[in-house]
């Protein structure tokens, strides 16, 4: 197996075992599903997105889509809206409370990315860490390059981006 896949099958598996289940919003008490998260995510509050777009997105009928979209409405977290150019067409968008949750919301759950760390030995554990470390300054740096290269080509500045940031791992 090539680097490449191993990467490709070992991250999703990973995230997978890993993912947030459901989150609670400190500030407000509410708590969202992660199938509600994921449709929070595909949401901003300044560009509307139309409930075709967010059932095509997450692969559910319009009905399953409007049912979940009511709930996330009642809790205050978005609004839905007729779009004035086309009033068959709905539109929603997120309240503040609805991007403070999205927001402040972990990709991964912290209690089982805890546990997981904490089932390890400390040196099993510190290569781990490092290598996450590794393969985040590499990322850091693909993408200053990128950012460089399209920046030279559209004749901009050189470099908009700041360097990569070192990301050191928490002693164990």
């Amino acid at each position: 197996m090539s680097n490449v896949d191993f990467v490709l099958r070992t991250l999703p598996r990973i995230t997978e075992k890993l993912r947030l289940r459901s989150w609670e919003a400190r500030t407000s008490g509410v708590e969202v599903t992660e199938h509600q998260l994921r449709l929070l995510r595909q949401m901003d509050d300044v560009d509307p997105v139309m409930v075709g777009e967010l059932a095509e997105y997450l692969g559910v009928t319009m009905s399953t889509m409007s049912l979940n979209l009511k709930r996330l409405e009642l809790a205050g977290l978005i609004t839905r809206s007729r779009d004035p150019a086309d009033r068959r067409v709905m539109n929603v968008l997120l309240t503040s409370e609805g991007r403070g949750i999205r927001d402040s919301a972990p990709p991964l759950d912290p209690d089982r990315v805890d546990a997981v760390l904490m089932s390890m030995r400390p040196e099993e554990r510190d290569r781990a860490l490092n290598g996450l470390s590794l393969l985040a300054e590499a990322t850091s740096r693909v993408e200053a390059d990128h950012t460089r290269y399209v920046n030279v080509l559209a004749g901009g500045p050189e470099s908009i981006s700041s360097p990569p940031e070192r990301v050191a791992p928490e002693p164990t």
